[in-house]
């Protein structure tokens, strides 16, 4: 029976949902070498869990070890509600997994990668047919479907190559760097597609190169540094331990900044600019309490601007910044 995690809902109310994947200290070494040194894991069934960390910092080992490909040197998991050292066949039943070189053959046609996978799946033939024209069509992939695979686009082969992962109908998904040498369109619709499939109940475990990918699909992410957890909580969570957040004031009236200015507290004046700056988390009990000063005091901001850390600053402060992840560029200022 698969163990259960509660989650608070946005009215507060706690509620049990199934753990899809939960792991108790576990360590890997190659030779010397400590790639992980004691992890725990627990990640609730039909979320989107994303591992980031810098380039080596053992993500792949995870994910093979979590996927039966590896043996962990230590520590306990399980996966599906299934024990990976006492049944790992039970655990390749419940999961699928697409890693960060393509499996697909570009020697056949995507079809017959499709049919290839039905067949190592042992479905018969005609199930094995619809389930493959099926999973074509939702991938955008029936008119390239005739086609060598190798004159697919990088794009396209990263959607035959999630499309093949679906084949057997696993419920919990690893997806080792999806998106890795997409381009920016390929890489939001790859996005797209792990939003729906998590709507669908599947439980993806990313793997990801990029701050922003891990921002927008996340419900928690956790970071990897020196073989350990350094941090794990969801996007804003983690936002929140560094510090450095806050809301700029700008006024064009000096009468205005000069009122702000003695009705606020510890703030950063600029005379020059007539602008306030104002230690915040950003969370919006804190922008209602400003903007109440500001009321009280009869004051009106020509512009409001609002500064949370973000990812590259929370990577940066739990790993030092060696081999950082790639990110897209982003304003980390929010107009109000």
């Amino acid at each position: 029976m698969p163990s259960t995690v509660m989650s608070t809902s946005n009215t507060g109310a706690a509620h049990p949902y199934p753990v899809a994947v939960s792991a108790s200290g576990l360590r890997k070494s190659y030779g010397d070498r400590t790639v992980l040194d004691g992890i725990d894991l627990r990640i609730p069934a039909g979320s989107v869990f994303a591992l980031l960390g810098p380039n080596g910092a053992g993500k792949t080992t995870a994910v093979k070890i979590l996927s039966t490909l590896v043996a962990a040197d230590g520590g306990q998991a399980q996966v599906g509600g299934h024990d990976l050292a006492a049944d790992p066949q039970a655990v390749r039943a419940a999961i699928g997994v697409t890693g960060q070189f393509s499996a697909v053959d570009g020697l056949i046609t995507g079809e017959e990668n499709m049919l290839l996978m039905a067949d190592l799946h042992h479905l018969p033939r005609r199930e094995g047919r619809r389930v493959a024209a099926e999973l074509l069509e939702r991938f955008d992939l029936t008119e390239a479907a005739g086609k060598p695979a190798a004159t697919y686009s990088g794009g396209m082969k990263r959607r035959l190559d999630i499309a093949m992962t679906l084949v057997g109908s696993p419920r919990i998904i690893f997806l080792d760097e999806p998106t890795t040498g997409l381009d920016p369109r390929s890489r939001h619709t790859m996005w797209q597609i792990i939003r729906e499939l998590v709507t669908g109940g599947v439980t993806v475990f990313l793997t990801t190169q990029y701050l922003q990918e891990a921002d927008e699909l996340a419900d928690r992410i956790a970071v990897l540094h020196d073989g350990r957890i350094a941090a794990e909580g969801t996007a804003e969570e983690l936002k929140r331990i560094v510090p450095g957040g806050h809301v700029r004031l700008r006024f064009t009236d000096p009468a205005a900044y000069r009122s702000a200015a003695a009705s606020l507290r510890e703030t950063t004046r600029d005379e020059e600019a007539l602008t306030l700056q104002i230690p915040s988390d950003g969370s919006q009990r804190e922008l209602r309490s400003l903007l109440d000063r500001l009321d009280a005091a009869g004051v009106e901001a020509d512009e409001l601007t609002v500064h949370t850390p973000d990812l590259d600053d929370v990577f940066f402060a739990l790993t030092g910044g060696g081999n950082a992840p790639s990110r897209t560029d982003q304003p980390k200022e929010e107009a109000r």
